[in-house]
């Protein structure tokens, strides 16, 4: 695993205080210098515990939500559109103790996604990442079906394209 770069640190520790994924109870614990692996737990807590006293579904489906996206829009630039598409979650076994999920995109992956979309306006990109306890049982399985597209200069709003230009928007 690659390690951490002091952006990718200050990246983690922001998107661990960032109130939309600090309510997920989730944390971000790792995220490589090159964005190609990133490494969250999610903690059986006051936050994250439900009813049954397990780990709620929704903090784990929201602690795995963003991170594809964000690894593909930092790996990718600015010359790309990345969202998230749909999901899936399929949960296994109630978590009842930590639980750890490791993104990976390899080389392969990024190459193909931007040959296809030299010949092909868009695409959509299928992961699976699994919710596992540290001794390797997995809790959730979650498929997230990723959206890709390069930006298309030509559908910038009108005012974007004056401000770029130097002209004024009035």
């Amino acid at each position: 695993m690659v390690n951490e770069t002091f952006k990718t640190k200050i990246f983690r520790w922001g998107m661990n205080i960032f109130p939309a994924y600090r309510g997920t109870g989730a944390r971000i614990i790792h995220i490589s210098g090159d964005w190609t692996n990133v490494r969250i737990k999610i903690p059986l807590s006051m936050r994250t515990r439900n009813y049954v006293n397990t780990i709620f579904g929704g903090s784990m489906y929201g602690g795995v939500d963003p991170i594809y996206m964000l690894m593909l829009l930092k790996i990718l630039g600015p010359d790309y559109i990345v969202w998230d598409k749909a999901a899936t979650i399929r949960f296994m076994k109630p978590g009842r103790q930590t639980l750890y999920a490791d993104f990976t995109l390899d080389k392969n992956e990024i190459d193909e996604i931007v040959s296809l979309l030299k010949f092909s306006s868009k695409t959509d990109r299928k992961y699976l990442v699994e919710l596992k306890s540290s001794d390797g049982v997995t809790h959730a399985k979650i498929e997230k079906t990723i959206h890709i597209s390069l930006k298309n200069k030509a559908d910038e709003p009108v005012e974007s394209k004056m401000f770029r230009a130097g002209e004024s928007a009035r």
